[in-house]
């Protein structure tokens, strides 16, 4: 029983690793997209064993024009979006067929809206992305939005809206557009 242990914790560790390297190199390329340039990167923290599986990430970022600094110290958006960099490095390594974001940009200022909506309509080929959001810049972008609303109490409707429909549709010519 103890060398199955072993023989499953050394092929867990391998397994690990690999995909760690892979997170973490996917990681540095998706920061400088997102934010236009700087550097980012993932450490695994130094522990009193040598187990990758125990030990910790520290994840370091100089978004451009700043030093490099451990994530707590920068602003709510870089941390935002940091954050944000860290899960597509992660989706690039396990596509999914659709993901859904709740407000993940919720504390982005106008301009990362902006990266982060161009970034996501990068991967609407292989993966469909469902965004809850109140951000302009993020509807303006989508293909298709749903909005709930509530005419009357207690009864709710659910509108659609196929963003292509809008170009089609000649200037106050709206009768029928939502769904």
């Amino acid at each position: 029983l103890v060398s199955v242990i072993k023989k499953l914790t050394d092929e867990m560790s391998v397994i690990f690793a690999e995909g760690f390297a892979k997170i973490r190199a996917n990681f540095t390329r998706t920061f400088k997209e997102l934010f236009g340039g700087g550097t980012a990167d993932l450490i695994l923290e130094k522990s009193d064993s040598d187990d990758p599986l125990e030990q910790g990430v520290e994840i370091v970022a100089e978004p451009p024009g700043k030093k490099l600094q451990k994530i707590s110290l920068l602003s709510g958006g870089e941390m935002a979006l940091t954050a944000i960099a860290i899960l597509f490095a992660i989706l690039k390594l396990r596509p999914m067929p659709f993901v859904v974001l709740d407000e993940i940009e919720a504390a982005l200022d106008e301009a990362n809206v902006s990266r982060f909506s161009e970034y996501i309509k990068k991967y609407t080929g292989g993966t469909q992305f469902i965004l809850i959001t109140h951000r302009r810049g993020t509807m303006e972008s989508a293909n298709r939005l749903y909005g709930v609303t509530m005419p009357e109490h207690g009864i709710s409707k659910i509108l659609s809206l196929n963003v292509a429909d809008i170009a089609k549709k000649k200037e106050g010519d709206w009768d029928g557009i939502f769904g």
